[in-house]
């Protein structure tokens, strides 16, 4: 496994960049999650990796949302952005997709397959929705003992987690895509993908915490 830096703790590396965002509200959730160490930052410092750490992350959190595939734009979306992103999977690092990282490199074909939604040019979304989340799977670590609950956020209509995808929540609003939280593996990592996630409405919600902390938790094989 990963190695940790001085306690028990999960270290997670969260990625931002090509989308605004609520910095505080993101930034003091994670700080109230137990036994969570997340170090934000963007996707080209995650790629420079000076301090050299990278490798040492139990969990890559992504939460950028960039438009263009890494390689392919000579600045920001360099070589080295892709060769960092060429290795996920290799390690048995944990990688969590949330929110509008689901919709990030729409036209590469490895971040369809991390996902496991391989149509995700037509997007919308619709923001201050009140969403109705229903639980799919009990049994899982992740869902376990949840009733199901409504809270608002964002909401997009891109394609469903396809059929490779353990499905575990859904809702059934009309203008939402109706997998909300799913997990899969891609190589040697397991990846949880969670489509809530839009503002300090959703940050704030009980129930959007606990999904976010397991997920973590699961993602890092500690549950």
């Amino acid at each position: 496994m990963v190695s940790q830096l001085h306690d028990d703790s999960i270290l997670t590396a969260v990625i931002t960049g090509g989308h605004d965002y609520d910095v505080i509200g993101f930034q003091n959730m994670f700080r109230q999650i137990p036994g969570v160490n997340a170090y934000l930052q963007s996707l080209e410092d995650f790629a420079a990796d000076t301090g050299h750490s990278r490798q040492r992350y139990d969990v890559l959190l992504f939460y950028n949302m960039h438009l263009a595939t890494p390689g392919t734009e000579p600045g920001r979306l360099g070589p080295q952005v892709k060769e960092a992103m060429d290795t996920l999977g290799r390690s048995e690092q944990g990688i969590f997709v949330l929110h509008h990282a689901l919709v990030a490199f729409p036209d590469w074909e490895l971040w369809g397959d991390i996902c496991g939604i391989r149509q995700r040019r037509d997007t919308g979304g619709a923001g201050g929705q009140t969403v109705r989340l229903d639980v799919s799977d009990q049994n899982h670590p992740v869902t376990n003992g949840l009733c199901p609950w409504q809270m608002t956020d964002e909401v997009y209509t891109t394609a469903d987690a396809d059929e490779d995808s353990e499905v575990l929540l859904t809702t059934d609003h009309p203008e939402s895509m109706s997998t909300i939280a799913w997990t899969r593996c891609f190589g040697n990592s397991r990846v949880f993908c969670y489509q809530s996630g839009h503002d300090r409405t959703s940050f704030d919600d009980p129930g959007f915490r606990t999904v976010l902390t397991r997920g973590v938790q699961w993602a890092a094989g500690r549950i």
